[in-house]
């Protein structure tokens, strides 16, 4: 009786040993291996740093290590547009380190649309994992990190293409034997996002200086020509889906801006008249607000030096939501703002992207 007691006592222990075996392996392996994937897609974001300089390629610790920290962190690029109100930027190069005007865009559309989520889109993040994967901008832009409706997400052209008429085109286009290979890649990246998500496009050399207040838009350059710098729709709209559709059947890799301006310009005039403009006013194109060039163009791109010179009065610029900087005609002599010069952009600096210009004044790094 003693022995047999004896052994229903051991097989107990035994039946709780390997119970309790069994618990553990559900419990905290499962939830170890949940958690090293959440680290390896939130810290393994630093692998996206390969193109930056070995000085600057730097690892920042999450400074607070638990499982609702990091779970914070996590958000799906549908879980931040599904209002279709984000403002988007895109960079269509590998470059990791953007221009501090970059920066300041960003942050002044972050400072302007505080309600909205602002989202950019990098190339140069493939390796950043899955490609529904937020990233919010807390580490590697120091300027924007306290900026809670900033996120960073990879540009992934290929699932960007899928179900629109640029797939079939990008397949097989050889970038090689291309003009303008970048530029006509962001023009089309940025007819697929707004398609997709709907929202505003932004030029990366865009200051915002107050909201927008209509949802479908584009944005006259001149009286009669349209712009493709900025613009705003809907997901889906009709004029997006013409504009991709024109893309793709005109296309031409020779031609500067006729997949671009020329194409929204083309495309409108199939919708109606563009009969320019009385004083300030917009006026409309079907169902679309057609915007004054004194929105975002009040300084034309002849006149772009105008925005590095010192002025004896400050244009107040009362008409427009956002001024647009000419990058690309700065692409050669490379101005760019110099705290103390007392200069328009140092102006536009100060009051529309604040700690982008802080860290500039104070000569330190815009990134990590």
């Amino acid at each position: 009786m003693k022995i047999k007691n004896n052994l229903r006592i051991f097989h107990l222990l035994l039946f709780l040993l390997i119970a309790s075996g069994f618990v553990y392996k559900i419990i905290y392996l499962k939830s170890y291996s949940y958690l090293s994937f959440t680290f390896t897609n939130v810290q393994g974001q630093h692998s996206l740093s390969q193109n930056l300089s070995e000085g600057q390629g730097k690892i920042e610790h999450i400074s607070n290590n638990t499982v609702q920290d990091i779970k914070s962190n996590i958000k799906t690029l549908g879980d931040i547009l599904n209002g279709e109100d984000g403002i988007i930027f895109i960079e269509t190069t590998d470059k990791m380190q953007p221009q501090p005007l970059v920066l300041c865009a960003i942050e002044s559309a972050a400072r302007v649309y505080p309600d909205r989520p602002v989202v950019f889109f990098m190339k140069g993040l493939r390796d950043a994992g899955p490609e529904d994967y937020g990233i919010k901008a807390l580490r590697y832009f120091p300027t924007i990190s306290s900026m809670d409706n900033i996120y960073i997400f990879p540009l992934i052209i290929d699932e960007l293409f899928k179900d629109t008429p640029f797939l079939t085109w990008y397949k097989k286009i050889d970038p090689e034997k291309e003009n303008y290979w970048i530029h006509n890649l962001a023009d089309s990246c940025r007819l697929a996002l707004i398609w997709k998500y709907g929202g505003i496009y932004m030029d990366t050399d865009i200051i915002s200086s107050r909201p927008v207040p209509y949802k479908n838009f584009a944005a006259a350059e001149f009286p009669k020509s349209s712009s493709n710098g900025v613009f705003g729709f809907s997901s889906q709209h009709n004029f997006i889906w013409r504009c991709m559709e024109d893309f793709v059947q005109n296309y031409d890799g020779s031609f500067w801006g006729l997949q671009g301006p020329y194409l929204f310009t083309r495309v409108l005039k199939q919708i109606c008249e563009l009969r320019g403009f009385n004083g300030t006013e917009d006026s409309t194109c079907g169902n679309i607000t057609f915007l004054n060039p004194q929105r975002f163009y009040p300084i034309s791109y002849g006149d772009w030096k105008s925005y590095y010179a010192v002025w004896d009065n400050l244009p107040t610029f009362n008409d427009s939501y956002a001024l647009h900087l000419w990058n690309q005609m700065n692409s050669k002599e490379k101005r760019t703002m110099v705290p103390g010069s007392n200069t328009l952009v140092e102006h536009l600096y100060k009051m529309y992207c604040p700690s982008t210009y802080a860290a500039l004044q104070r000569n330190e790094s815009i990134y990590l």
